[in-house]
């Protein structure tokens, strides 16, 4: 029986914002396609969670493996390890680190040290899911500016900053629309905000952007005390099924997230994993490379079918076909599973990520086949 529905059911007894959160959706598994379709598991391209095509680097798995004989401990929970690598890689102090289960875990820490009843946070329409989850949990106001061309109105996002606002999130390049700010336009926004303000700034996608056009985001926070930058190494590292991320921010700040965060909340496996991934720089060059030559490829792709698609600076793209689920449907039962965006107010719009190059083809044929059209 339902458990709504049962008898002293426990649905009555759950927070009211709580009660009013659909549960995130995850892009679908190939097992899942797989028993529902009959199609072999090796016969499925997923192009739906922006993972690395070229899988893990092969240093972060014979970490991994070195660490198995371990589990029986608990992990370190200060992350010591990986918190000296970061420290070595991006000239940072262990202090100005919290380290999360994924950089979803250093999101939701965001929320539960500085929002609550009362307060607002403000977020761009189109972007990340998880910003609005995090509002709704702990009872925060939630305050979604319309998007300029897809991606984040900064002038309209700081005039939506109410009193009671508390965190203002940014994603760049943005999920799930791939948009990209400039670097200045970035920093102005930040350093301009009130001081009532901490300021998220999403960067999971930032190592598959030219240097030209990144942001020097982690130098920001020793000027600016309530600014946090999120990272992760699911994305060009890899580490999508080990959950890694980590923020950054001034020492008083992330004091005060540690104090949120779960214990061992990054695990013995992930920690060792990450810390060699991180010291694995040709991988993660020839991660950039696949991906911008699959960009390449999916975009000429596209422009051939006369597809129309969001200009993207990550590892995936927003593809616009008209009726998305009709066509997402017909993908699945030919083992294409991309991301249907619809939940993010873009149902016209399917997020393909950025696969290898048979697998880019693989979708773009389906599409082909699905909107009866020839490619040039």
């Amino acid at each position: 029986m339902n458990d709504r529905l049962a008898p002293g059911g426990c649905d009555s007894l759950a927070l009211e914002s709580v009660r009013g959160i659909a549960a995130y959706q995850t892009g679908k598994p190939i097992a899942e396609l797989s028993r529902e379709t009959g199609i072999s598991e090796a016969d499925i391209v997923k192009l739906a969670s922006n993972e690395n095509p070229l899988g893990m680097s092969p240093s972060a798995i014979a970490a991994a493996a070195g660490a198995l004989g371990e589990l029986a401990r608990y992990p370190d929970g200060a992350g010591f390890d990986l918190k000296a690598a970061l420290s070595a890689k991006f000239t940072l102090h262990p202090s100005q680190i919290v380290l999360g289960n994924g950089s979803n875990d250093v999101l939701d820490i965001v929320g539960r040290v500085f929002l609550g009843p009362g307060s607002s946070a403000v977020y761009s329409q189109h972007a990340f899911a998880v910003y609005g989850l995090v509002c709704q949990t702990v009872g925060a106001t939630r305050i979604e500016v319309p998007a300029r061309d897809y991606g984040h109105d900064l002038d309209a996002m700081r005039a939506a900053i109410r009193p009671d606002t508390r965190v203002v999130w940014i994603a760049n390049p943005n999920n799930p629309t791939g948009t990209l700010l400039a670097p200045d336009a970035v920093r102005e926004f930040i350093f301009s905000l009130p001081e009532h303000v901490v300021a998220v700034l999403d960067e999971a996608y930032t190592e598959y952007l030219e240097p030209s056009q990144r942001s020097d985001s982690l130098a920001w926070v020793n000027e600016h005390p309530r600014l946090l930058v999120t990272r992760t190494l699911a994305k060009i590292y890899g580490l999508a099924g080990l959950r890694v991320g980590f923020g950054v921010g001034a020492p008083v700040l992330i004091d005060l997230c540690n104090r949120v965060r779960q214990p061992f909340n990054v695990n013995s496996i992930a920690l060792a994993a990450a810390v060699a991934a991180l010291g694995d720089d040709d991988f993660v060059a020839r991660s950039a490379a696949a991906n911008r030559e699959g960009m390449a490829q999916m975009r000429a792709g596209l422009d051939a079918l006369g597809v129309p698609y969001i200009p993207s600076a990550a590892n995936f793209v927003a593809v616009e076909v008209g009726d998305a689920a009709t066509v997402n449907a017909g993908l699945l039962k030919h083992g294409v599973i991309v991301r249907p965006v619809a939940g993010y107010g873009m149902p016209r719009h399917l997020r393909v990520s950025i696969g290898l190059p048979h697998e880019n083809q693989r979708f773009l044929d389906v599409l082909a086949t699905l909107l009866g059209r020839a490619q040039n």
